[in-house]
């Protein structure tokens, strides 16, 4: 019986990746899986042995038979000896080798980790280490003799923090004269619960970049590893509201307007005719931002009361859409009023987005029909990105 007991909190989710300079490809590979049926939030990270193309291979293989037999609940001990069965030899016979980690959160906040040789993952709560009591698993099969997997489980409280990392992070500095054994998971811990302390509220995205950044500055800016950090926030969410287009039938403009401002939240307006008659029903004003940078081929955005910004309607939104789709942890957005929507999308956890079914007959443009299912067409695919790439908790209304 699957529960849908909901905890309090959202799951902050972000992980932040470096490679080596020359390399074009990451031998670290995050898969992960929002379970439709249970709503367990899977991640599996995995680090295979070496680096480029070869890594990238055997860490690919890894984290999705990992992530599939998770899904299964295949036992880990299981699904590890298949892992390592399927692993390709090298010529010379020798075992090919990737690490994995597994975290699974399911919807009441339980918590489990399975981790074979990559770091310890960090558990922070209240401020300070927390040390959930660990057991060990033997990975079955004569091949995999004296090979554990070390386990944790926990039940997750609001402000909790996971952190979880592949060897480039404690490696890096190795051999230079500030950390000849490399930063060490000693200084690592010590670097966190300071970051922490003094921001006590900071975000998934911040942390992890803040390690990593201290792990490439730590290689003198130049990484010899595949890095990798993630860190997991369990906080109160944040919600937002994106409305794009007017409701099919006019006599309901007035509802949807209450629905509209009755949101407790951050509100944007993506549509000219949308704020038209958001500003009639609550005497309001538009005002048009002539003197900002806007993007190629779009107008200008907009102000009003009440709302954080009011923009353009479909070309928006698909140029949101390719921004999303492309972002990565280089990616730097400027003020163009698409990239502000992105901005306050990936601020954001809990997200409402309410799409108007109505044709502007008044017009007498046959593209309308296509324009409306082209709307719906960018906003499904919005949904899919937040929801699978940047782990929100999205609900779409058709009106």
């Amino acid at each position: 019986m699957v529960t849908t007991n909901n905890p309090g909190y959202h799951v902050e989710i972000d992980v932040q990746q470096k490679k080596p300079k020359g390399e074009i490809a990451c031998g670290d590979v995050l898969e992960s899986s929002i379970t439709k049926e249970e709503s367990r939030t899977i991640l599996v990270l995995s680090d295979g042995i070496g680096h480029g193309i070869k890594a990238n291979v055997l860490g690919t293989l890894t984290a999705t038979m990992a992530l599939k037999y998770t899904k299964l609940h295949t036992k880990p001990e299981v699904a590890a000896r298949i892992i390592m069965e399927a692993l390709p030899k090298s010529n010379d016979g020798k075992e090919n080798y990737a690490t994995f980690t597994i975290i699974e959160i399911d919807p009441e906040g339980y918590v489990r980790i399975i981790n074979y040789d990559n770091p310890t993952i960090l558990i922070l709560r209240n401020g300070k280490l927390f040390q959930p009591k660990e057991y060990e698993l033997k990975i079955r099969g004569e091949a995999n003799l004296g090979k554990l997997l070390r386990c944790r489980e926990f039940k997750a409280f609001k402000e909790d923090r996971i952190i979880f990392m592949s060897d480039g992070v404690p490696q890096s500095g190795l051999g230079n004269n500030r950390f000849p054994l490399g930063w060490g998971m000693e200084k690592i811990e010590n670097f966190i619960l300071n970051q922490v302390g003094r921001m006590p509220d900071i975000s998934a995205t911040k942390l992890s970049r803040k390690i990593l950044n201290q792990a490439v500055m730590n290689d003198n800016f130049s990484v010899k590893d595949d890095t990798t950090c993630g860190v997991i926030y369990f906080r109160e969410p944040r919600k937002f509201m994106l409305i794009t287009g007017p409701p099919f039938y006019k006599i309901k403009d007035y509802d949807f307007v209450g629905r509209v401002q009755g949101f407790k939240g951050k509100k944007i307006i993506c549509g000219g005719t949308t704020a038209e008659i958001i500003a009639r029903e609550l005497n309001l004003e538009v005002n048009i931002q002539h003197g900002e940078k806007k993007a190629a081929a779009l107008p200008p955005s907009a102000t009003m009361a009440g709302f954080e910004m009011v923009t353009e309607g479909i070309l928006t939104l698909g140029k949101v859409e390719d921004i999303l789709e492309n972002y990565n942890s280089d990616t730097k957005l400027q003020d163009s009023p698409p990239e502000q929507v992105v901005k306050l999308l990936l601020q954001h956890d809990s997200i409402d987005i309410i799409v108007g079914t109505r044709i502007n007959w008044a017009h007498q443009d046959p593209e309308q029909p296509l324009e409306l299912e082209l709307r719906k067409f960018v906003v499904k695919r919005i949904v899919k990105i937040l929801v699978h790439k940047f782990f929100k908790k999205v609900k779409v209304e058709y009106v």
